[in-house]
């Protein structure tokens, strides 16, 4: 696959531009973009202010600023809001990686409070989070209604291979080395998750849209196709 160099700021305008006049293929009223990559993968300050993020929490940030500013509703959401209870996703341990690729993330109730909501002839009525995974216990937020014409940007990490009905997907794509690099030596327990991710999903064939990261400020990308 061929990538070209971008600044942050021109692809968050080129999905924004795109997501403002596209409509979902399954002629449900909303929109909904799987923002996928790796948790650990840290953002210099430079690129936001107040210290590091996660890139998929970056850019679903900074894109849901750039469509609200053309006019189009978003409701943001974290996979890590919807982790399972740790009863279950440490069932094998605090550091298992299969686990984490399994069973940490509670994927039905992403179904029922985010994705059934926003089929056609749903209420738009879902949730921003479900579990909170310090205190283990549910967070009891409420719910928002995401109006017609409403973009999800749902980000975090092993998001494909789950027939979730996206619209639009960017995979964040790090190599090996990089992953290595920019995970911190407490989550590199987590590494051999994401090489099985590679394997059996294929991120980077499965995404409709491939974002090279391994420098977080010099990004590189496949192009809306």
């Amino acid at each position: 696959m061929r990538l070209e160099a971008i600044t942050w700021e021109r692809l968050i305008d080129a999905l924004a531009e795109r997501l403002a006049t596209m409509e979902a293929a399954d002629g449900s009223r909303w929109l909904r973009v799987g923002i996928d990559g790796a948790p650990a993968l840290g953002l210099s300050a430079s690129l936001e202010q107040g210290g590091a993020a996660s890139a998929p929490g970056y850019l679903a940030g900074r894109l849901a600023e750039a469509l609200r500013i053309r006019g189009r509703s978003v409701h943001k959401a974290g996979a890590f809001g919807f982790l399972r209870p740790a009863s279950l996703r440490l069932e094998y341990g605090r550091e298992d990686p299969d686990a984490y690729h399994d069973a940490w993330f509670d994927r039905q109730a992403l179904w029922r409070e985010v994705f059934q909501p926003l089929e056609p002839g749903g209420t738009g009525r879902v949730l921003s989070d479900l579990w909170d995974p310090v205190a283990d216990r549910a967070t009891r937020s409420g719910y928002v209604t995401l109006p017609p014409g409403g973009v999800l940007l749902l980000h975090g990490p092993l998001l494909l291979g789950h027939w979730f009905p996206f619209d639009l997907t960017v995979h964040l794509k790090l190599s090996p080395a990089a992953l290595v690099r920019l995970t911190p030596e407490d989550q590199r327990w987590t590494l051999p998750a994401f090489a099985r991710y590679e394997a059996e999903t294929r991120p980077e064939e499965a995404a409709d849209i491939v974002v090279r990261v391994d420098d977080p400020r010099r990004p590189a990308w496949s192009g809306l196709g």
